[in-house]
């Protein structure tokens, strides 16, 4: 028999009963898992963060158009501070900002991480692969994780207000130029460059800890958001000094690649989302 379209009311109730189900599936995913044992961590060398680097501009040379498309709205969110930092009161933050990049860098390389595990399958990498991500079921995990780190910036940046406030506020600077020798010519200005230097590698640290395999073991597998932090966590620390590694790679690449106006990052962060994947296959059993 052949099928009918339906009015719309039915078509509607239809589409809220399937994305319903899809709701409900997601939000059991979070918590549970099909594993029978915990993801084991491997030994990590320098020769996995190299090939890691090599493997994520192979996938980029393969959809660089796909990968910068996906992305551009980094760039755009990252000019909007800028212009948002422009003003006197936000001037201070401006590089905190741009440093909180590497914060909520895992969350924009999700829908990368997606597309890197197509191609590693044998398929063709479209654009649209990308967004195959909110039909996962730990979909739901991901957005979890990714309020997580959202709120990790938001107290980064509440943490390097009061650093200045302390140190070379409480009033905004007069100028930029005023606020940049004030930062470089005086003792105040010394200390918090300091302070918020340590404070925010914690910050990094901490984020880095969360999420350095999380996204990508829980696209690749049925595990549970605990389950997928639990395993970032124990790579890090049998792997010590090769992510910390991997952590300054990208703090340094977001940095460089924020000078040029951030026009860097549309390549940069497609580059590192491709390699992220990759070194999650080397670290994780």
């Amino acid at each position: 028999m052949a099928k009918t379209i339906g009015n719309p009311l039915s078509w509607l109730l239809q589409g809220a009963e399937t994305t319903g189900q899809h709701f409900g599936k997601t939000v059991g995913e979070m918590g549970s898992s099909d594993v029978t044992e915990l993801p084991q961590a491997r030994r990590l060398s320098m020769d996995d963060l190299i090939h890691s680097l090599a493997a994520g501009l192979e996938d980029f040379a393969a959809c660089r158009s796909d990968a910068m498309f996906l992305v551009l709205f980094y760039p755009v969110i990252g000019i909007a501070l800028i212009v948002m930092s422009l003003s006197m009161n936000l001037l201070p933050l401006i590089v905190p900002m741009i440093m909180g990049f590497a914060i909520l860098g895992p969350i924009a390389a999700v829908g990368l991480y997606e597309m890197s595990s197509r191609r590693e399958a044998g398929f063709k990498p479209r654009w649209m692969d990308a967004f195959g991500v909110i039909r996962s079921p730990a979909f739901g995990a991901i957005l979890v994780l990714g309020f997580y780190l959202a709120a990790l910036f938001i107290i980064w940046l509440v943490a390097a207000d009061m650093i200045y406030i302390r140190t070379l506020g409480p009033e905004p600077p007069a100028s930029i130029l005023g606020f940049a020798t004030a930062v470089v010519t005086t003792r105040e200005g010394w200390i918090m460059a300091i302070a918020g230097g340590a404070l925010g590698a914690v910050f990094a640290f901490a984020a880095l800890a969360m999420s350095l395999v999380s996204f990508p073991l829980l696209l690749d597998r049925h595990v549970g958001l605990p389950v997928a932090v639990a395993t970032s966590i124990k790579v890090l620390r049998k792997n010590p000094v090769i992510c910390i590694t991997w952590g300054v790679i990208v703090g340094c690449a977001l940095l460089i690649a924020a000078i040029p106006f951030l026009a860097g990052l549309i390549i940069v962060v497609p580059v590192l989302g491709h390699a992220t994947w990759h070194l999650y296959r080397r670290a994780v059993k």
